[in-house]
């Protein structure tokens, strides 16, 4: 297949290039590096079957030629990016995602919505399940992602009922590994950059609140199956795994040997208490579950973080 993958610089979007690759497709990436970077795809400049075009995807998108899917991962997902570019995120989930639809359409490709937890809010139900609808501020400072979110999942619905775009929408849950931004502002980079520099790691709250974390090879191929399925309703990828900001903070500094121990700071507004996929529909629906475990995951991340800060010293 010939396939446009938005957001294809970014931290997920070049691991899913490269495995499009690696299956034999041809991969067209789009990003403007907001919160994406050059060096994430720089591997496969020269590749026969890739292009990159550097474009923000909230604009007109011209693609030459066939294209049969369209992968829209284009988005900040960080949570200091919510308080310093908060119109971009609203854009890129409305605009950009009009513009990837757009493609779909005019290419009779099939679409797959990169959609997130956190279109669940601060949740009431636990674990969260696909026909949870949420519980979200849509005036707190993540709402700009949540609703961004929530809109391009309704949008990518209305084009598959109006138009008939066979769509897909992965509801990805904390994912982690190389490729990620030390200053991403997310758990496990700010832990092992703070880890790794021999400071004290800042946990917000009492450190109680949990998250699951996904290895981004097993989201990756969580996605793929989802592409190639027939599945048109939400799916949760995440890892079923649940474990408190505490737990993940002592383990880092055991990982690292920091001996700084930890800090709490106070719990940043609209903060989810819990964070826990069931993924019972992408077992059934796609035969699919994580195959990493945690601590394997965490060693191949922090060995990238490791390189990262030895190249920018």
């Amino acid at each position: 297949m010939r396939i446009l993958v938005t957001g294809g610089a970014g931290f997920i979007g070049s691991h899913l290039c490269d495995r499009l690759l690696a299956e034999g497709h041809t991969v067209i990436a789009m990003d403007n590096f907001i919160t994406g970077h050059p060096r994430n795809i720089a591997h496969l400049a020269g590749h026969d079957r890739f292009r990159f075009i550097k474009q923000d995807v909230t604009e007109y998108i011209y693609i030459d030629g066939p294209v049969d899917a369209v992968l829209h991962l284009a988005s900040p997902a960080s949570p200091i990016c919510f308080d310093q570019i908060p119109i971009q995120i609203l854009k890129v989930g409305a605009l950009g995602t009009h513009k990837a639809l757009g493609v779909a359409r005019a290419k009779k490709a099939a679409f797959l919505l990169a959609s997130t937890s956190e279109v669940y809010g601060d949740p009431l139900v636990h674990p969260q399940t696909e026909d949870y609808w949420g519980n979200v501020n849509p005036i707190g400072v993540r709402g700009v992602y949540d609703e961004a979110k929530r809109f391009a999942e309704a949008l990518t619905m209305a084009y598959h009922r109006h138009h008939g775009v066979p769509t897909h929408i992965a509801r990805i849950f904390n994912t982690y590994g190389p490729r990620m931004a030390l200053d991403d502002g997310r758990v496990i980079p700010n832990f092992m950059g703070q880890a790794l520099r021999k400071r004290p790691l800042t946990v917000h709250g009492d450190g109680l609140q949990t998250r699951s974390f996904c290895y981004v090879s097993d989201l990756v191929e969580g996605i793929y199956r989802l592409l190639m399925s027939g599945v048109t309703e939400p799916v949760n990828l995440g890892n079923p795994q649940e474990m408190t900001i505490l737990e993940m903070a002592r383990l880092i500094n055991e990982l690292t040997g920091n001996q700084a121990g930890l800090i709490h700071r106070a719990l940043p507004q609209d903060d989810p208490k819990v964070r826990q996929p069931d993924i019972t529909r992408a077992r059934t629906l796609l035969g699919w579950e994580p195959q990493v475990p945690l601590r394997e995951g965490l060693q191949q991340t922090l060995a990238y973080f490791q390189g990262l800060l030895a190249s920018d010293s």
